[in-house]
């Protein structure tokens, strides 16, 4: 059998199941599973989940939409879709796209098809892949809303997947000019603008005081500041790039402007995260007007964080 039809047969008897849930995942996949995540011998469950959920979250970026909608379903990589059955994520595919199972099914055939298609460059390449050279493990974010500029504070740790790791690949997406936005670097090394990456997104290079061995840890901490409330988005989100372990969110609306509604957004699609028609589970603002929100097990591709009612300028324009 061909490395692909290999690569195809392994996926599909992945996609079983709980997915990527699987109790023992680490012994669910084959050699060349094993190949295309980067999955070592001595990788536990937690490891090769997290490397697995991380590939196919990379890879299905490449597919087109409806495509890429059941494919992370049917693994089991969409927070929504962590059903315990294959059949019942084909189900929740086919309500989302209103569409009949069938034609779900077929969708995640085809898709199968195209990740193994993409992934065969990755599976016979020695060069080690920048998703797979470093992770996070925590991500702490505190939102400030109630100053005049909002600011975003960013601590992170990072673990190096890969020996001679020397630097880190960052970005955040604000819907301001870059003359506008403060980045300030607190500690944990040099900071370098890579400038705009696209509409809104600005990309930096953190410079690492020192190279990192594979499993050596780095702490760094930044603070963005923005020109005005205005230049806020109604909701926050982390949509990671790499694996992220823990993502600690916090916002502090202030109790002169919490929201009327603020909802949670666990594993979203990005195309999602604005959409006033997605279902999503209501979160509660405290008496101090703050919110505290945590994920564990990020898949890269996705959303998580928070949405929220974009009313308080109004509401404040009424009362004054």
């Amino acid at each position: 059998m061909t490395g692909n039809a290999e690569l195809v047969r392994e996926l599909k008897s992945l996609r079983k199941g709980r997915g990527v849930l699987a109790v023992h995942i680490e012994q669910r996949i084959g050699p060349a599973l094993r190949a295309m995540c980067d999955v070592a011998d001595g990788d536990g469950a937690t490891v090769t989940r997290r490397k697995v959920a991380a590939r196919l979250a990379e890879l299905a970026e490449q597919l087109p939409e409806d495509l890429r909608l059941a494919a992370l379903a049917a693994f089991a990589v969409t927070a929504e879709a962590r059903l315990p059955l294959y059949q019942d994520r084909v189900r929740w595919a086919a309500a989302r796209v209103e569409r009949d199972a069938r034609t779900v099914r077929r969708r995640v055939d085809e898709a199968i098809n195209l990740l193994a298609d993409l992934a065969g460059g990755l599976t016979h390449s020695t060069a080690p892949s920048a998703v797979t050279s470093w992770h996070t493990t925590e991500l702490r974010v505190s939102v400030a809303l109630d100053q005049p500029q909002p600011e975003v504070l960013e601590q992170r740790v990072v673990v190096a997947d890969q020996d001679d790791v020397r630097e880190l690949e960052l970005a955040i997406s604000l819907p301001v000019a870059r003359r506008e936005l403060d980045v300030d670097l607190f500690y944990g090394g040099s900071l370098r603008d890579r400038g705009r990456e696209a509409t809104d997104r600005f990309g930096f290079t953190l410079g690492l005081p020192k190279p990192l061995a594979r499993g050596e840890s780095h702490e760094f901490a930044m603070r963005f500041r923005l020109p005005d409330a205005e230049a806020m988005r109604p909701y926050f989100v982390c949509v990671p790039r790499r694996p992220c372990e823990l993502f600690d969110l916090r916002v502090r609306f202030g109790r002169d402007r919490v929201p009327s509604r603020v909802w949670l957004l666990d594993g979203a699609f990005q195309r999602d995260v604005a959409d006033p028609v997605h279902s999503c589970p209501r979160h509660e603002v405290d008496d101090a007007g703050e919110i505290h929100l945590r994920f564990h097990q990020l898949a890269p591709g996705l959303a998580f964080g928070a949405r929220w009612e974009d009313d308080t300028r109004f509401r404040q324009r009424l009362a004054e």
